[in-house]
Order: C-alpha cells, then structure tokens, then sequence
C-alpha cells in the first residue's frame, strides 16, 4: 500500500540492506509478512532497548530518502487462469524457490505439481544454509504448508535425484508438460591462491552444512583445537561462521543445530576469529543491520582498527566507528574484523597454520574458511525460460543475488512465463499418464510426513 520502501520504482529496490516501513501510510494490512516472518515486523512502541537501534535506523532512511507522494502497490504477474484438463509440472528443488514455484502454480485450479529433492529433508538453504541461531528466519518455512496440504495435485518426492542414477531430465519431460529447475547457483567461488587444498581450509558450505546437519557434510572433522580461526570474506555468512565459532555451547543447546558439531564446539579451543575483507570497511559486503546483531551478542568482543574507518559517512562506518571506540575488554572470545587484507598464501605443512597477506603479514590460523559467495546461475534464461518447457527460477536462473522474499517475485515471473507458453500451446503433452514420481511409487510426502521429518529434525 505504499508504506515499503524502497518500492520497484525507487533508486536501491532488491538491493537495500533492510527495507523501511513508512509509518505515516502504513495501515496494519500485514501484506508486508507475506515475504517476512511475522515477527521481524514490529511497531517502534515493542521493541526492546537494544533494537531501539533499528528504529533509528528506519527513520534516517526517511531523512534523506522522503518518500513518494504517489502510492504504489506491487501488482503480481497478470497470469491467465489455465484449464482444468491438467497441466502438469515438475519442480527439481525442494528450497525456497521452488516452493514459492509451486505455491504459484497451485493457484491455478487445474495444475498437478511434483516436485523432486535429492536429500531427506525439503527446504534447501532454509534448513541447511540459515545459522541455528536465526529461527526466525528459518521459521519462513512455514509458509510453505499450504501447497505441502493440497495432496492431490501436489507431491513432494524425497531422496530422489535427478540425473546421474535417479531420474532423468527426458523422463521428466516426457512425463511434464514443464520442468522448473530450482536447484540453487553453480557452487562455491574458490580463492585460487596456494595453500587451498590444504587440510583444515573449508568453505563456508560445508561448515555451515555441518553445523546444519547437512548429510552431505555430517562427517566433516574441523580442526577446532587451535587458539585462532581465520574467516576470508565479510559477507553475512562470514558474519555467521564467526559468530557460531565464539557462540556460548549453551546458548546453541537451545536451537536446532546439528548435535555433533555443538559436541565439537563444547569442546573448541577457538577463542578469535578473524574476518579477512579485501576492500575497504566502506565496501565491507557484510548488512548494518548483521554488524549490529553481532554487536550486541553478550560477552561478544567485536574488534576494529580505528585507521580502517577514518574516513567516510553512512550507518555501516558510523557502527564500525563505535565499535572501534570500545574498550577492548581482556579475556572473552573476540571477533577481529581486517579490512584492506587480501589474502595471498594459505601456508603450513601439512595442514593449514596461517593466512600471508598481500602486505607480508602472516595470521596464524589452524582453521580457515572461505567464505567469498557462490558462483553464478547454472542456467541461461529469458525471463525464467530455458527453452520451451524447461525453466529456472531463484539462484539458477538469477545467480546468488536477493534474499528468500526475493524468490517469490522471481517464482511468480518463471510461473507466468510458462502458463503463458502454456496457454499459446508452446508445451508438449505429457506422453505417458502419470508421472515418474507416481509411476514408480515413489511414496510422496504430504504436510503431515513433512511435520514429521521437522520433528525428528529437532529431537
């Protein structure tokens, strides 16, 4: 209704670090929870002390950036609404983004959907790549139960691989009018500097796949028994592999974190980390609004060299000013933030023991993560189309850009382009009447299995 911020015709939309609630044309119509767990939209009057900051943060948005006086309303993609004789569609990838494919789909009276995902469990980087610390954001799961509900025209396949030994990409078509990729971006970026093969440097996947309980990622060992633990990035996942590392094991104990890993970290040596960004702090990929959760962790030392934020104006450096100015209290775990500290060398024998700098100077570390983002899309498309009948949505059509909200808008444009190649006859008919899914017994998962795995997830 016009309160959101920055809207789709404002300078920064899909790339602010926070979006911003204009009070004075907000109508409590909760539109804006569609996108966001419920309880990360509060009134000013219901924070707390420590999140008055972000109260603060919302209105100097407005200071600078007044808003519009004409009103603006998202409209959705005009979608045609599609026969009732069945169209018929595949979804390979059960994260964020190919639910928000099939929730789409499933608006529409006459659509079957089967969706396929190689692991045992559904919800991709929202179960696997969101830190256990952050369950409101995890809880957006939630809203996927609907299209979990609608048993006769939806079906989720567990532990089924497409391509390799499961089903093939052709099986698909043959059986689909459509197959929708969801499958995420084309993996890890890599350092390429010596040193990245060495034993004890990981990437940020698969330690935050072990601390998910990934099971792709269960068995990994991290070498935790060193002082020191050095993190090569800033972005928000870096933010979160430091903050895990320095975690208090009981405050963990109470989230869904994989209960091997909270074993090893009870019994971590770690008590730094230190965050490597190759730019400045001004170009630091980490949000304000992470650099202040991390700020306010209790017993938490955040360090910043004052000389790296002399200069400069924004919300970001005016935080990285404050917590340069700390005391830097003795004893405690810390998180050391390096700016303008690119990493040449990966050294040890053996095994990793140190990052080289591009200036000569050495951080000593038994444990490295590199955490430099994701590669790009896996699939070229033209508003979300492959080819005719083959499609993307989220990271493999757009790459690892946009949060989870950004998914839904990037689903509903993948859903329009295919109804409309639907509706202009583009797709070809199933050629067999039921699916590879339900053809070879695939037993599916409704709400309730789905409820089940959660449950044995958390016990």
């Amino acid at each position: 209704m016009g309160c959101i911020h920055p809207t789709p015709d404002e300078l920064g939309f899909a790339t602010a670090e926070m979006l911003y609630i204009d009070p004075d044309t907000c109508i409590d119509c909760g539109a804006c929870a569609d996108a966001c767990p419920v309880d990360a939209i509060r009134p000013d009057a219901a924070l707390t002390a420590d999140d008055q900051w972000y109260a603060g943060a919302n209105a100097e948005y407005y200071q600078s950036n007044p808003p519009s006086p004409e009103w603006y309303r998202r409209q959705p993609p005009q979608i045609a609404r599609v026969s009732a004789d069945g169209l018929r569609v595949a979804i390979v990838g059960s994260g964020a983004a190919g639910f928000y494919a099939a929730t789409a789909l499933l608006r529409h009276p006459g659509v079957r959907v089967d969706m396929y995902e190689k692991l045992s469990a559904p919800h991709g980087l929202i179960r696997y790549g969101v830190a256990p610390d952050h369950p409101a954001t995890k809880g957006v799961a939630g809203q996927f139960r609907w299209p979990a509900g609608q048993q006769k025209r939806f079906a989720l396949h567990l532990g089924v691989e497409v391509g390799g030994a499961g089903i093939s990409h052709d099986t698909l078509l043959d059986d689909h009018h459509a197959v929708i990729y969801a499958t995420g971006s084309a993996g890890e970026r890599r350092l390429d500097i010596p040193g990245e093969e060495l034993p004890g440097v990981i990437g940020a996947l698969q330690f935050v796949g072990w601390y998910n309980g990934h099971p792709d990622h269960a068995r990994l060992a991290p070498d935790l028994t060193g002082r020191r633990a050095v993190v090569i990035g800033n972005g928000n996942v870096a933010l979160d592999l430091a903050r895990i590392l320095t975690a208090d094991p009981d405050a963990l104990a109470g989230t869904d974190i994989a209960k091997p890993a909270l074993m090893a970290l009870r019994c971590s040596a770690i008590e730094e980390v230190v965050v490597l960004g190759r730019r400045g702090a001004a170009q630091a990929a980490f949000t304000t609004p992470e650099l202040y959760a991390l700020s306010r962790v209790p017993g938490l030392g955040v360090v910043v060299d004052p000389e790296d934020v002399v200069s400069g104006d924004g919300p970001k450096l005016a935080l990285l000013r404050e917590l340069a100015e700390r005391p830097r209290e003795t004893g405690g775990k810390r998180i050391v933030l390096r700016f303008n500290a690119a990493p040449e060398e990966i050294i040890g024998d053996g095994a990793a023991a140190g990052v080289r700098l591009s200036t000569g100077e050495v951080v000593e570390a038994g444990l490295v993560l590199r955490s430099i983002g994701f590669g790009g899309a896996t699939f070229d498309t033209v508003a979300g189309r492959v080819s005719p009948g083959v499609y993307a949505t989220g990271w493999a059509r757009r790459g690892p850009t946009g949060g989870i909200g950004t998914n839904r808008t990037c689903a509903e444009e993948t859903v329009a382009t295919l109804l409309a190649d639907y509706a202009a006859g583009a797709l070809n008919a199933p050629r067999r009447p039921e699916p590879a899914g339900r053809r070879l017994r695939l037993w599916p998962v409704g709400s309730h299995g789905m409820k089940k795995v959660d449950a044995s997830r958390s016990s």
